[in-house]
């Protein structure tokens, strides 16, 4: 990954005084300030690349760690909140008459900003102290069973070098797209706020009999032609382990479904079941024996 080169940022040489550096930026910040640039992204991650790149250069020691280590080793060293710690905008904005204070990171550090929309010209940043950490989503794979009885699940957390184990309580009919949230779960604040939260979403893996559209089930049964034609009773498997007899009425085309209502998964919050649906299959064969091809050309005479 290449890395940022902060002097190249600002147009001046390694061996450019302060002055030289402030003077650089105050003239690259006017051009690509966002309130002059409402709506263009392009000039606002320029105007961030510009402002970085000042707030190291024109700390002394910052600058120092910078010119030592590269740009990847000082990222190393220093997180985005330690480069803009202590470091005062309203200096550079006073002079162009914007009003400075509401732009002071603060001695203390905790304190970040970001760029608003229909600030007013020099209001284009917005105090993010206090601001809430990062929220995550966790997709989480849950057997059809699971689903049905809901379940207990252990799941492992990294950030950052460490590694949490989350108890979670799967509820019954938490199908996919479904989630949970876990208050406080997320990833830690980068300006001394809260916690972001952890949501749990959830995946219904493939099943080897059942096939889900939402809360429904639709499950495929074959049935041979004679049986299609004359009508015939099939047994179904339920997720509960019961078998239902479904009677197969005389007539039944290929690929007819027929529905058997509440008997699919449970609802998450509106209560109730869907539907579990059983697609019939009329199977052909591919070959006939000599007294099948007769019977069949016997039933075309005959007019079917």
């Amino acid at each position: 990954m290449a890395e940022t080169d902060y002097y190249k940022v600002l147009g001046v040489a390694k061996s450019a005084s302060g002055e030289e550096i402030k003077k650089a930026y105050r003239k690259l910040a006017m051009k690509y300030h966002p309130d002059k640039n409402k709506g263009d992204k392009a000039a606002e991650e320029k105007f961030k690349q510009l402002s970085e790149a000042y707030a190291v250069l024109s700390d002394k020691e910052k600058r120092q760690q910078y010119d030592q280590f590269g740009a990847n080793g000082f990222k190393q060293r220093f997180s985005e909140e330690d480069i803009f710690r202590g470091f005062d905008f309203s200096d550079i904005f006073k002079d162009f008459g914007f009003g400075g204070g509401r732009f002071s990171s603060g001695a203390k550090g905790a304190r970040r900003f970001s760029f608003s929309q229909g600030a007013p010209f020099g209001g284009g940043f917005q105090d993010q102290s206090g601001m809430k950490g990062e929220d995550l989503v966790y997709e989480l794979g849950l057997q059809l069973k699971e689903v049905v009885t809901g379940v207990q699940k252990t799941i492992t957390l990294q950030q950052g070098g460490r590694v949490e184990k989350v108890s979670v309580t799967i509820p019954k009919g938490m199908i996919t797209g479904k989630k949970l949230r876990l208050a406080g779960k997320g990833n830690p604040s980068q300006f001394g706020g809260p916690p972001g939260d952890l949501y749990i979403k959830a995946k219904v893996l493939k099943d080897a009999l059942y096939d889900t559209d939402g809360y429904d089930l639709i499950i495929s049964r074959k049935v041979k032609l004679t049986e299609a034609v004359l009508g015939t009773s099939v047994s179904i498997p339920t997720l509960e382990g019961k078998e239902l007899n479904l009677k197969i009425p005389a007539g039944t085309t290929h690929k007819t479904k027929m529905r058997l209502p509440g008997q699919g998964l449970p609802k998450m919050k509106e209560g109730g079941y869907g539907d579990l649906y059983v697609q019939i299959l009329v199977s052909l064969p591919k070959k006939l024996t000599k007294e099948q091809r007769e019977l069949i050309e016997k039933l075309a005479a005959a007019g079917l």
